[in-house]
């Protein structure tokens, strides 16, 4: 238990860092958003952690649990109350008087619990543990939106690149168009040359309107991964990582099961669940209170001041069974929190699994797509000059100009899902900054 705590110590201090020393820039940045601003990934996120409503909510889950451990405290301190009160009494119905009178009483009461067995002490534990399972919760939520983040942003970068590469692709289908029409006018080439150019750059345009929409919903899905659904225009930085630091599976898992806020969490809620049977059980046992009261009652004309001191054993010997249940509910619930842990394990097993091999398999596509597209652009270049010397026909042009737009898009998309992969065995492992 020593450790754990330890650990989510340092969990926190290092969040509070993320928080308030992040660099000058990202502050401003997270403060406002101009347009034509570019906006770096570690701009991004610092946005996502000081606007996005889904932190503040957990942040607000943490204040709560440090609200009910000021409850749970409550039992340590007296309770003092104030009682006043007024009647008007008329005549027993055997009296010979017909007179009426007032009657007022005021006390002041004082009840001090003097010992509970432990009552008290193990409740505010447990709602100690509840805070520190909100802190951990806190940052299973941070950690979250820092992927959301990154997914958004390299989705993004994806799109704008594929954007670049449909533009390309039509300024060259354009060209290949006005160069079938200048060999068609001087009868070097037939007209079904021209009009394939022609329905080609019309698919290229088309496929360039797709690329241009797909650009402003990815633009749409960052503005909500950071909070700011409506931000002005601006830009993003080319930062794809195209470098794979070598970590072992072994190794990932290790740091994943030590770090995950989310198992934190789940295990600090397990303890609060032993703590809470112990809670219940103390419900068996007495509880020695001292109570005091000092106050006035009788007449208009004859207050009677009175006050005592004293002490009481409250013992329960039968609550209908309500303490046996209320232990057996406490132990249901220790078991269902067990196998809640246990599943969240193996997910965990699967979530690193699936985000190392996947990032893997991106960087392998990497350095081949790398070789596709210089290959590709040989290509393009081997089947204009054979078309422009007579040898070749428009076929092998648009053939090869088609496999270069496509090895260009494989390798982005390399690209982008090798940096999402990435961020999602880091998120995978419990970290929480890219």
């Amino acid at each position: 238990m020593k450790g754990l705590l330890t650990t989510s110590m340092r969990k926190k201090i290092f969040f509070l860092f993320l928080l308030f020393f992040i660099p000058a820039q990202s502050v401003f940045a997270a403060d406002d958003i101009k347009k034509g601003d570019v906006l770096s990934l570690g701009q991004c996120i610092a946005i996502a952690l000081k606007n996005h409503p889904a932190l503040s909510a957990a942040a607000g889950a943490v204040d709560q649990s440090e609200s009910k451990i000021g409850k749970a405290r409550s039992g340590y301190y007296p309770q003092l109350s104030l009682q006043s009160g007024y009647s008007r009494i008329g005549p027993p119905s055997s009296s010979l008087s017909n007179s009426s009178y007032d009657y007022y009483s005021n006390a002041l009461n004082l009840n001090q619990t003097l010992f509970d067995f432990g009552k008290t002490s193990t409740a505010v534990d447990i709602q100690k543990l509840g805070k520190q399972s909100a802190q951990a919760d806190f940052q299973d939520t941070a950690t979250a939106l820092t992927y959301s983040v990154q997914e958004a942003y390299f989705s993004l970068l994806k799109t704008r690149m594929s954007e670049i590469v449909a533009v390309e692709t039509v300024n060259q289908f354009q060209q290949h168009l006005e160069m079938a029409r200048t060999f068609f006018e001087t009868g070097k080439s037939s007209r079904i040359d021209v009009t394939s150019a022609e329905v080609n750059l019309s698919n290229a345009r088309i496929q360039l309107i797709s690329a241009q929409n797909a650009l402003l919903v990815a633009r749409v899905n960052l503005n909500k991964a950071m909070g700011v659904i409506a931000a002005p225009e601006y830009e993003i930085e080319d930062n794809f990582n195209t470098e794979a630091k070598d970590i072992p599976f072994e190794a990932a898992l290790a740091r994943a099961y030590e770090n995950r806020p989310d198992i934190q969490s789940i295990v600090l809620k397990k303890y609060a669940l032993e703590k809470t049977i112990d809670l219940n059980k103390k419900d068996y046992l007495p509880i020695l209170s001292g109570n005091a009261a000092y106050g006035y009652a009788g007449q208009d004309a004859a207050l009677n001041q009175s006050w005592n001191v004293g002490v009481a054993l409250t013992f329960p010997f039968f609550t209908g069974f309500s303490t046996r249940y209320a232990v057996e509910e406490a132990r249901a619930d220790l078991e269902i929190a067990k196998a809640h842990e246990e599943a969240l394990r193996q997910n965990v097993f699967q979530e690193v699994k699936s985000a190392w091999l996947n990032r893997h398999e991106a960087f392998e596509r990497i350095e081949a797509g790398k070789l596709t597209v210089r290959q590709a652009e040989e290509s393009v270049e081997l089947a204009q000059g054979r078309y422009a010397t007579g040898v070749g026909n428009s076929l092998e042009i648009v053939d090869a100009m088609i496999k270069l737009n496509n090895a260009r898009m494989t390798h982005i998309a390399a690209l982008s899902d090798f940096n999402i992969a990435e961020a999602s065995l880091e998120k995978a492992m419990g970290a929480k900054t890219p």
